[in-house]
């Protein structure tokens, strides 16, 4: 089978050290990464994330000396980047694309989707490969995911990717979901885990079953909240069943050893508050409400009144 594999450890792990890599790590990152069989390595935001980030790093910004840098390491043909398109103006993605970047990913507002649709078109018509990300696809309705892989679609994204967001989805959810995109929509699925429920593997594993053939890692796993789809485990899973050949798993651990040496958020962790968002299908943005009682029982009892409305 054909599956196309993105690290998106420099962004999505930048959510741990306020996307504060710096430009020489990046680069080891970004060469290790495709030297492991990535096919694209996901740099960064373009000027920063859904909720506003004081102080944001490299990998938060986007900048066009970074994304040249990182294109000049590793070739154009494998940098890309992720954008919300209430952050960009007319000027952002063409200046992407000189800089060298040549994969875009689109996040897609199921409230607002339009301005998504807009810059999609924009990307496909410059020569981006395009993608949308369905954000906190478990809150969606199965019809609302339809309606926006189709419309998606029809605006020009080569890929949908069903982006679990708050950690939330189930494996049987997952193939559900994939095979219904796939069954309306002319695109490619892919999946965006997040492991609050330690079921990133599974969703993996299950997406690619039912046809997905996109998928999102990060080394270590480093990612927002308790991260997202390992990387070494991922590859270690894809080459020891065969399904798909031409990592080298010796890489994928020399990098995971790299980013443990030097970057310490990187660190694998679990925290409570992060399960029980997971448990409960909410966002990262209600962490606060949980946080603040050191009581786990009140903590699971607020997490649960939130959930209900």
């Amino acid at each position: 089978m054909s599956l196309v594999n993105i690290d998106v450890t420099l962004r999505d792990g930048g959510y741990r050290n306020g996307f504060g890599f710096d430009l020489d790590y990046a680069r080891a990152h970004a060469r290790l990464s495709l030297a492991a069989g990535f096919d694209w390595v996901e740099i960064a935001y373009r000027k920063g994330s859904f909720k506003p980030v004081p102080k944001l790093g490299l990998t938060g910004r986007g900048d066009d000396d970074y994304i040249e840098a990182i294109a000049g390491e590793v070739g154009a043909e494998h940098v890309g980047l992720i954008l919300h398109p209430r952050n960009i103006d007319d000027t952002d993605l063409p200046a992407m694309y000189r800089a060298g970047a040549r994969l875009v990913r689109v996040c897609v507002a199921a409230g607002d989707p339009q301005p998504a649709f807009d810059a999609v078109r924009r990307a496909r018509e410059i020569g981006f490969t395009t993608c949308v990300n369905l954000t906190r696809v478990t809150q969606l309705p199965a019809r609302k995911v339809v309606d926006l892989a189709v419309a998606a679609a029809e605006a020009g994204a080569e890929v949908v990717y069903l982006a679990d967001s708050n950690g939330s989805m189930l494996p049987e959810q997952t193939a559900r979901l994939t095979t219904l995109v796939k069954s309306v929509a002319n695109v490619e699925v892919g999946l965006h885990a997040h492991n609050n429920l330690g079921l990133a593997m599974s969703n993996a594993m299950s997406a690619v079953d039912a046809g997905a053939t996109w998928m999102d890692s990060s080394v270590l796993g480093m990612g927002k909240g308790p991260g997202n789809l390992v990387a070494e485990q991922w590859i270690a899973y894809l080459e020891r069943t065969k399904l798909v050949t031409g990592y080298d798993l010796g890489t994928v651990l020399h990098l995971a050893d790299l980013l443990g040496r030097s970057v310490p958020e990187s660190a694998p962790s679990l925290p409570l508050p992060d399960l029980v968002l997971g448990h409960f299908d909410l966002s990262v943005e209600l962490r606060g409400d949980i946080v603040e009682h050191d009581d786990h029982r009140l903590a699971v009892h607020t997490a649960k009144s939130l959930a209900a409305g």
